[in-house]
């Protein structure tokens, strides 16, 4: 994960996103963050080059989790973003399924689908975040 630029530039972002759902987000925001944060740490660690074109069980297992997290959460939660974040989780659990049942599908476009997956849920959780905190200082429950 950290032999090239981008798996640091995905690092700075996860943990930019991360901090600012924790310092200025709701509830909402500081859960979903924190299970994209966690989800993403852990996939780092259980990832493996052995299993390159084949099925990362344990990667598969943590996507669903952070799905159930996430539908959750658009059960529960009174926001919006929600919604996007768990469709795209879901377009991840999707990819999975597709190379588990050995469909024809090249690999890089399954990496591609779960990177860029990753980058609509942090994008979707910051501008949750974002509309979180304004709404709050709106009424003027945070003063800077």
């Amino acid at each position: 994960m950290f032999e090239t630029i981008a798996g640091y530039v995905g690092a700075v972002f996860v943990g930019a996103i991360a901090l600012f759902a924790f310092l200025k987000g709701g509830q909402p925001e500081k859960i979903g963050a924190g299970t994209f944060a966690f989800g993403w740490f852990a996939s780092v660690l259980v990832q493996s080059n052995a299993g390159l074109f084949g099925v990362q069980w344990a990667m598969f297992a943590i996507d669903v989790a952070m799905l159930l997290v996430f539908v959750a959460m658009v059960w529960k939660a009174p926001r919006s973003w929600p919604v996007w974040a768990c469709a795209l989780q879901l377009l991840v659990v999707t990819s999975h399924v597709m190379i588990m049942l050995h469909l024809r599908t090249p690999i890089s476009a399954f990496y591609t689908v779960v990177n860029m997956t990753g980058y609509g849920i942090m994008l979707a959780i910051a501008i949750g975040t974002f509309w979180a905190w304004q709404e709050r200082r709106a009424i003027g429950q945070d003063v800077d």
